[in-house]
């Protein structure tokens, strides 16, 4: 009996790959080359950097400007508005993970939630809560802004205000007690603030939330009050100084990249 030959294989399948556009990486390309010119450069010097055709070029530009993303002025091109709104919203991307990278070092270090806080426009803003499953934040059941009265953040960030821009606060948020431990009105709350050192170590315990005691330790960036803070159960109440002594110890490791943080 005759062999039977070896049938042939079929080709192996390649790898689809990915559809590029041209025009875009030309665009991308455009934009890159005018971002070096802070003094602006002609179409046909961004011709001959990119080693577009003028034409091309030309025609890319005009596309550009028409979309915001560059500008012309007296012949030249510098990047528009466009542009500078997406290195902006890159620029802040990267300074709130830096923020939140160093947070979650000193949550991994010390063993609880840590929290950035700032006084912005008159608002109390949470900017960013670094905590795992086992050592979980606290839960958010009233509004932080309304209720700074009777957190620990909130009573940092008020100790750093002057007089009357705390009556402001209060006269927006007045004091509305959330736990029965609760400071019980605006006039007792604006004591106890009066009788705070300025840049104190500020401590809570079940004010806000009960079976939680929190301490906040407060940073001034130049005009801006800000506030670091940690909290835990309140069976581990006797944690919280040391452990807030730690962080305070530390926090000129923190300082340069908090300080950016202000702007996101």
């Amino acid at each position: 009996m005759a062999a039977v030959p070896p049938q042939p294989r079929s080709p192996a399948p390649t790898a689809p790959t990915a559809t590029l556009i041209g025009s875009v990486q030309r665009a991308m390309r455009l934009l890159e080359t005018v971002a070096g010119h802070a003094c602006g450069a002609p179409a046909k010097q961004l011709a001959r950097e990119t080693g577009l055709a003028l034409p091309t070029t030309y025609h890319l530009l005009r596309t550009l400007v028409h979309e915001g993303y560059l500008r012309r002025d007296k012949g030249l091109f510098f990047l528009g508005e466009a542009a500078e709104l997406l290195s902006g919203s890159g620029a802040q991307q990267k300074r709130r993970s830096k923020v939140v990278d160093t947070l979650a070092r000193w949550r991994d270090a010390i063993g609880v939630p840590v929290y950035y806080a700032v006084y912005r426009e008159g608002e109390i803003e949470v900017v960013c809560v670094s905590d795992t499953p086992g050592n979980p934040a606290v839960e958010e059941w009233a509004d932080f802004r309304e209720t700074g009265h009777a957190h620990a953040i909130g009573q940092s960030l008020l100790s750093q205000l002057d007089s009357e821009a705390r009556r402001d606060h209060l006269s927006r948020h007045p004091v509305c007690p959330v736990t029965p431990y609760t400071v019980r009105d605006d006039h007792s709350l604006l004591r106890r603030l009066d009788r705070t050192p300025r840049m104190a170590l500020v401590t809570e315990r079940q004010e806000y939330a009960l079976g939680t005691v929190c301490a906040a330790i407060p940073i001034t960036l130049g005009g801006a009050a800000a506030s670091v803070a940690i909290s835990l159960p309140a069976h581990q109440a006797d944690r919280l100084i040391p452990a807030a002594r730690l962080l305070q110890a530390e926090l000129g490791r923190l300082l340069d990249s908090l300080t950016l943080s202000i702007s996101i």
